[in-house]
């Protein structure tokens, strides 16, 4: 038997005198031993389950993963491809994938042309514009005038079914973009080796016309397919066919059938036949290109096609078009319109930012425009790119030419922007972008006078290589130590190339730039021999400033804008830039008498004229695809271009002959019964000509131009008639207030001043 433990505490207590019992220091430590150990072991168990919880839970779902892949590739197994089959499931699979992604870049591009979209965008009313030249007679109309007077069921059923036939037989069946007429167009197109028929949908064409522009880019194409979805979206399909109808552009300045038909047949819309409708409905695509009044014959054979079309789509038999293909319309005899289109075409696109420049109080968007178009000037010059293609065309390989001229305060007398504008309506004097070779030489001269030069400066003619170019004289000879003025007169290369060397190229860039050139022109060694792309318009306007007494020049074709109670919106005088000077006075005069010595006794010498000294510049760039002659006298300055469209060499045509031949003919005419002035700077005696220029015979014109108002003549004529415009408001404001009761008339006088019993003042008449 084990023997107990003493039950008495004092029986075991073994601690020395004063110790203190454990248990009696911390009494809770005693007590919560077994509580602790307790817990942690079902910590301890808690997780090991969900650590055996976690590890079974990952094994079933990695079996069953591996029973799914294995099922799904058992599946699989049953469609799976090899050979051809296999290539044509993969061409397809990536050529989804790259529609996709197409869809998304289409859409990307297309977002911008949304934003010409406004919620009242069908209500917004179209800019119109009445034209005048500088004498106050119409010459012509731009923009839309809303006529929406004709409703869609007056429209004759003819002209609906030969627009439909020929511009979208599907017009009622597609949601905007006619996928099966663009392929049919496609494979047409493609079997003719060049464009036979359109692909876009009426839809399409209407939002082109009325948010976009004419480019062709793939990025405007994109922008016109989404908003026809978003047209159809918005309008019904009479709505669409109606907007159409009212808002293209067919040709004359006329913009929808009503303003057509009035225009080449001179009756309502509502009054036109067969014929007259298959005429019309071939204009929708190319209204210059088949316009009656331009080409008859071409008018006549798109409008059988459109017959054709008509029978094509079923719309109507063969039987019923016989009739208007025995019996062509016949339109109004037009030929003795002479609308200077390429001038007005400038003239609206000027008007269009001036607009959006005046004060948001104008809402008026129909405006009467006063321009600086002189009518007899652009017969002349008109005639004279004529004449002279046709007589010297065929011998220089030339078929292309424009001319511009303006006062040397950048008043817009002239502009002829092609041979016809009925077959090409591309403005070569505002949007070509040719080299100007020698032409761009002043430039050059101008900042070596600025930078301590003198006409009398000595410099070197003589070979000179920069790197590998090594530009030569037009003679391949060299002339030694010689003048500027010199240099200038026989307009030497190596000699521009030496002063661009000496006073830098962006010189020469900044004070083109300050003269009126607005396109880049990069900074390289052949720069300053014209190696740069400009316009027409630009250089005349640089050259301008030559006569303009070295002050800057706003080139403008308005001279005075009105609304339709007569107020004036903007006016050239008091709204244009003002003008500040770029050239000091003192190199003015020296660069002018070294540009009048080109034409006495350099390269210009058949621009001559009898009456006037003459200043300017030849121009020919390398292989002679671009022959220039840049020249003014103290009343006018004129650029005169030839050359190709598609860059095509003539034959050694050079600045000298045909455009300066050119320039002095239509000069010759502009400076008669005019005040003559001089050039600033220039004070020798006019020389005397071995032989005066011909005489050119312009229809409908007199040889000898009739006198004309100088332009102070004509702004005092103008300030008169502002005048009497603002003294007439005055009186019709006093009217109300102080006019005499009837019984009262011949008591006293309406207006003070006025005679008593005297008739009423008559309107003022509108004189230019």
């Amino acid at each position: 038997m084990t023997e107990r433990e003493p039950t008495d505490p004092k029986a075991s207590d073994d601690r020395r005198p004063g110790e203190t019992d454990p248990a009696e220091k911390h009494p809770d430590s005693a007590r919560s031993g077994p509580a602790r150990s307790s817990f942690g072991t079902r910590l301890r168990g808690l997780m090991l389950d969900f650590d055996a919880l976690l590890d079974s839970g990952l094994f079933s779902l990695g079996a069953r993963t591996r029973r799914a892949v294995s099922a799904y590739a058992a599946f699989t197994e049953r469609f799976n491809l090899t050979g051809v089959s296999r290539f044509a499931a993969g061409m397809a699979s990536e050529g989804l994938t790259l529609a996709v992604a197409g869809a998304l870049v289409m859409l990307a591009l297309a977002i911008p042309a949304f934003h010409e979209t406004s919620d009242d965008w069908l209500k917004r009313t179209e800019l119109a514009v009445t034209f005048l030249d500088r004498y106050g007679n119409t010459i012509g109309e731009r923009g839309v005038k809303q006529n929406d007077t004709v409703p869609l069921e007056d429209i004759p059923d003819n002209l609906i079914k030969a627009t439909l036939a020929t511009e979208d037989r599907r017009f009622y069946e597609h949601w905007g973009i006619d996928v099966a007429g663009t392929f049919r167009a496609v494979v047409t197109n493609a079997r003719a080796g060049g464009v036979r028929q359109g692909g876009s949908s009426l839809s399409q064409q209407l939002a082109k016309n009325l948010f976009l522009s004419n480019e062709r880019t793939i990025e405007r194409k994109i922008k016109e397919a989404f908003l026809a979805i978003w047209l159809e979206a918005r309008l019904t399909k009479s709505q669409i066919l109606k907007l159409y109808l009212d808002r293209a552009y067919l040709g004359g300045g006329a913009y929808g059938v009503d303003a057509a038909a009035r225009y080449y047949f001179g009756k309502s819309v509502r009054e036109v036949n067969l014929a007259e409708a298959a005429m019309m409905a071939g204009l929708f695509k190319a209204p210059s290109k088949y316009a009656p009044h331009v080409n008859l014959p071409a008018a006549r054979a798109r409008a059988s096609t459109v017959l054709d079309n008509l029978v094509d789509a079923g719309f109507m038999t063969e039987g019923q078009v016989f009739g208007a293909r025995r019996n062509p319309a016949t339109p109004v005899d037009r030929r003795d319109d002479d609308v200077p289109d390429f001038y007005l075409d400038y003239a609206f696109g000027e008007v269009k930012k001036l607009v959006d420049q005046l004060p948001t109080t104008v809402v008026e968007r129909n405006f009467i425009v006063r321009t600086g178009l002189d009518p007899n000037i652009q017969k002349v010059a008109d005639a004279a790119l004529e004449t002279s293609l046709a007589e010297f065309g065929r011998d220089y390989k030339v078929r292309q030419g424009g001319i511009v001229v303006m006062e040397p305060n950048g008043t817009l007398r002239t502009m002829v922007g092609g041979r016809d504008y009925g077959e090409s309506q591309f403005n070569r004097a505002t949007d070509a972008l040719r080299q100007p070779g020698s032409s761009f030489k002043p430039f050059v001269y101008t900042v070596a006078l600025m930078n301590g030069f003198k006409p009398s400066t000595i410099v070197q003619d003589a070979p000179i290589c920069l790197g590998n170019w090594c530009p030569q004289n037009y003679g391949r000879s060299y002339m030694g130590s010689i003048t500027l003025k010199t240099a200038l007169q026989h307009s030497l290369n190596t000699v521009a190339v030496r002063l661009a060397e000496k006073f830098g190229r962006r010189r020469i860039v900044d004070l083109a730039h300050q003269m009126g050139i607005r396109t880049p022109l990069p900074i390289s060694a052949p720069l300053p021999l014209g190696a740069a792309e400009v316009t027409l318009f630009d250089m005349t306007t640089a050259y301008a400033v030559f006569a303009n007494g070295g002050k800057s020049v706003y080139p403008h074709a308005v001279v005075e804008m009105r609304v339709g109670n007569g107020e004036v919106v903007w006016r050239f005088d008091r709204d244009a830039p003002k003008s500040v000077q770029i050239i000091p006075t003192q190199q003015l005069y020296d660069i002018n008498d070294m540009l009048n010595n080109v034409v006495e006794n350099g390269t210009g010498r058949r621009a001559r004229l009898v009456n006037s000294k003459v200043a300017g510049k030849t121009g020919t760039t390398n292989a002679y695809r671009d022959a220039w002659f840049m020249g003014f006298t103290g009343n006018y300055v004129g650029g005169v271009w030839f050359g190709n469209d598609d860059y095509a060499m003539m034959n050694k045509m050079t600045g000298g002959s045909l455009p300066a031949m050119t320039w002095q003919k239509v000069m010759a005419y502009a400076h008669q019964g005019i005040e003559i002035k001089p050039i600033p700077g220039v004070t020798s005696p006019i020389p005397k000509l071995d032989e005066a220029p011909a005489s050119m015979t312009v229809a409908g014109l007199d040889n000898e131009r009739p006198i004309t108002l100088s332009p102070r003549a004509a702004e005092r004529l103008a300030a008169l008639e502002r005048m009497l415009k603002e003294a007439e408001v005055r009186l019709t404001d006093a009217t109300p207030a102080t006019a005499p009761q009837p019984a009262a008339r011949a008591t006293g006088p309406a207006v003070p001043g006025a005679t008593p019993g005297a008739a009423p003042m008559p309107a003022p008449v509108q004189r230019n």
